[in-house]
């Protein structure tokens, strides 16, 4: 399938959507999904939790908070022994409001958007790792050999998963704005 026709097929799509739709709960989707409501959640979402997070690493107490998952993970344990915890960690804070303001352009010219989530796909894979990785991310419960459970640091490194994910749809929805962008010019 060319690009323009993939285009034209994504935009009949949304057409059905609307025209199709017949009970109230198709037509509640419906009506979600013409006015972009899981992007707006998700990309919006996305860009105040990369702000917030970013500007806190950039704080003592921030960059103190992330030195056992730092030190402890298999892909950027390193980090920390070459720019030592304070900078590492600003380093990583202007990452995210980096990814942050990439997705926030992306709104206007979406490739930076595909940046953004590229950022986002990569840091969140690796502080996901994070999660088998940090001493008392997973906690195995007593009495009960093989049952885990993850603590509040895994549930706070969870989050990441979820994240991850979210980056994957965000270079998917900024992508198809960009194809589509590309094919009307």
């Amino acid at each position: 399938m060319s690009t323009t026709s993939s285009a034209q097929a994504m935009n009949a799509e949304k057409q059905d959507l609307s025209i199709g739709a017949k009970s109230s709960l198709t037509k509640l989707a419906a009506w979600v999904s013409d006015r972009d409501i899981p992007f707006l959640v998700t990309s919006l979402g996305m860009v105040v939790m990369l702000l917030w997070a970013g500007s806190f690493k950039m704080t003592a107490p921030g960059a103190e908070g992330i030195v056992p998952l730092v030190s402890h993970s298999p892909l950027i344990w390193w980090h920390f022994k070459i720019f030592g915890p304070y900078i590492g960690s600003d380093i990583i804070g202007l990452t995210e409001i980096t990814a942050a303001i990439l997705i926030i352009t992306g709104y206007f010219k979406p490739k930076a958007g595909i940046l953004g989530g590229l950022i986002t796909t990569l840091m969140f894979f690796i502080t996901s790792t994070m999660l088998l990785s940090t001493p008392g991310a997973i906690i195995s419960v007593p009495g009960i050999p093989v049952m885990r459970y993850m603590s509040l640091l895994g549930l706070f490194l969870f989050k990441d998963v979820i994240s991850f994910g979210v980056s994957f749809y965000l270079i998917s929805y900024f992508g198809r704005k960009a194809i589509l962008s590309e094919n009307n010019c």
